[in-house]
Parts: C-alpha cells; structure tokens; sequence
C-alpha cells in the first residue's frame, strides 16, 4: 500500500537499536583508550627514566603530599628503607596506582615520568656489586607522593634498625653490649684479682672481640649502614 500504518513500538525499537550500537562502540573506544593508557603508564613504571622533573601545576597539587629529598633520606635511613626507581621493584603496583597516576596526568594535562618507590630491600630486585611508597620528581629535590599501599611498619622497626643506622650507632650499641657481657663474666676467669685495672682490659678485650665479629658477620653477609644504602640499587654496598 502506498500509505502504510506506521508501527510506533518498531520505530522506537529501531532507534533504540541504532543508539545502543552507537553507545556500545562509544564504550569500546573508551575502554581500549584506557587499557592503553594503563598499559602505557606501566611500562613508563617498569623502564629506566632519568627525568627528575615533571611540570605540574603546582595549585592543584596536595601540599601534604610534597616532600623534599632530604626528608625522604631521613626517613629511609631512620626505618632502613631503599628509595629507588620503580624499575627495580619486584613487587605488584596496585591498580589504584596506575589509576591516580591518571588522574594526575589527566588533571595536569601532562605524561609523568621518573617514578621512585620507598620500600624494604626485599622488594626490589637489587643488583649485586611491606609498605611501599610511589612518588613522581616535581624538581629542585621535591617529590609528590602519589599513592602507598601494603602494610604499615613494624612499629619497633625504627628501634631494631637503630644500631645500623650509622657507624656512630653502631659503635655506641657495641659499647652498651661489651659493657653488659664485661659484667656477666664471673670474676677470677681472666684473672685472680678483681680491680678497676683488670676490668677495664676485659672490657677491650671483650669490644674488640664483639665489633670484630660483627663487622666481619657484615662484611659476609654484604650489609652496610642504612645511612650508606638508602639510595643504593646494590645488595652488597
């Protein structure tokens, strides 16, 4: 006929039809642009890069999440930590991550570069010769904490790396200790006459003997103090 009845209910399931190919190809180019862009973002994460700058706005940073380096060092020295470039990291980054290093990017209209990472030496794959920390260089020695996941430190951490420290700690905690086994060794073992004198050549003898032992225990074991390794990609340094 040349004048058919039009049906409402198949023109309107017609136009729904073509808007929902529409839609569903629009969500397919939005989801592949995202996969791409994660899969950029993690192999930006997983290369060397040298760049110690990314330019942010610097009004639409977090003023709580800039940190200087020296900050950063004292902190890693403090609980024997290693700072070093997300290359090195041999643990999985969360994707809440990979998502705010996104929406930083796309709030600042820029691809960062230079990630660093603050966590145990146990979780990087350090180079022979539980609570990680992502941070992008914003320059002059500043950093922008992104995001931390994992566990929160040992609350003894910083009291059980103490005596690594430094050399200074070190030979202090050597003192304390030569001084408490000086005191337990009965009296007449080393000599007859117990005196100021006599007990006074124990105690070197004893110091000696324990900082020998455990600088040699070091040496073999490829360990250094904290304020020498923050920084370091190498195990034995």
């Amino acid at each position: 006929m040349l004048f058919e009845k039009v049906n409402i209910e198949d023109k309107l399931k017609s136009i729904a039809h073509d808007k929902e190919a529409d839609l569903l190809n629009e969500v397919k180019s939005i989801l592949a642009a995202d996969d791409y862009k994660d899969a950029q973002i993690l192999d930006t994460l997983s290369q060397q890069n040298e760049i110690s700058e990314n330019q942010l706005i610097f009004d639409k940073l977090e003023t709580n999440r800039i940190y200087h380096i020296s900050q950063i060092k004292k902190t890693c020295v403090n609980y024997r930590l290693r700072f070093l470039d997300t290359k090195l990291f041999k643990g999985e980054i969360p994707y809440e991550a990979i998502a705010k290093i996104k929406q930083l990017e796309n709030n600042h209209n820029t691809q960062l570069h230079g990630f660093k990472i603050i966590a145990p030496a146990k979780l990087f794959k350090l180079e022979h010769y539980d609570d990680p920390l992502l941070f992008a260089p914003i320059g002059n020695g500043y950093y922008y904490l992104i995001h931390k996941w994992g566990n929160d430190l040992n609350a003894f951490r910083r009291l059980m790396m103490w005596p690594v420290r430094d050399f200074e700690n070190f030979v202090f905690c050597m003192f304390i200790l030569s001084i408490f086994l000086t005191a337990a060794i009965p009296e007449g073992v080393f000599s007859s006459k117990a005196n100021a004198a006599n007990a006074g050549i124990v105690f070197l003898f004893v110091f000696k003997s324990v900082v020998a032992a455990v600088m040699y225990y070091g040496y073999l074991s490829g360990r250094n103090f904290s304020a020498a390794i923050w920084d370091s990609k190498y195990y034995n340094t």
